[in-house]
């Protein structure tokens, strides 16, 4: 599979299974689930022929690792904007975890914090270099520094993707600290 068709597989994947499942007739499970069977269906029924092999080629190589197959189901492993629970159990962060962004949001974010907008939690990064990498997708990046640990001790709860990335309700603007 070339890298052009993993990356149309990959942001059809994101878009029926994070944000539009109803878009082409799929219904996700209370957990993001969905059978596979049922994804390749309705995907060929829309234009978009997808074989197995694609999908956990795309699962395998996904370098933001996205999704997950479980048998015969997969999944996005978060960034839904449609109602799911991950079913994550809360964890304890490491001391500091980082939020790209870009420059335009500072006066906001100083202002209300991070976050979720449409999604169901803010997305935090357990390294700056990923964060810079999320922030750049939209200019040039802007790297947000959390004391998690604080955020912790005060009782806000994280959670962890199956993709290793962070979730939280919110970032109040208090527990943020500006590294570019």
């Amino acid at each position: 599979m070339d890298d052009r068709r993993t990356v149309k597989v990959s942001k059809y994947l994101s878009r029926h299974l994070r944000h539009q499942p109803a878009r082409i007739g799929l219904t996700l499970d209370p957990q993001g689930w969905v059978a596979i069977d049922a994804l390749i269906a309705a995907a060929a029924l829309h234009g978009m022929p997808l074989t197995r092999a694609e999908l956990v080629h795309v699962v395998a190589e996904n370098d933001k690792q996205r999704f997950t197959i479980d048998g015969d189901r997969i999944r996005a492993n978060q960034g839904h904007t449609v109602r799911v629970d991950l079913d994550l159990a809360p964890a304890t962060p490491p001391a500091y975890l980082y939020h790209g962004t870009v420059a335009r949001n500072l006066d906001a974010i100083r202002a209300d914090g991070l976050r979720p907008m449409a999604r169901h939690h803010v997305h935090l990064s357990p390294d700056r270099e990923t964060a810079t990498r999320v922030g750049a997708r939209r200019g040039r990046p802007v790297v947000l520094t959390v004391d998690a640990g604080a955020m912790h001790r005060d009782g806000h709860v994280f959670l962890v993707s199956a993709n290793g990335v962070w979730l939280t309700d919110a970032v109040p603007a208090a527990y943020l600290r500006l590294r570019g």
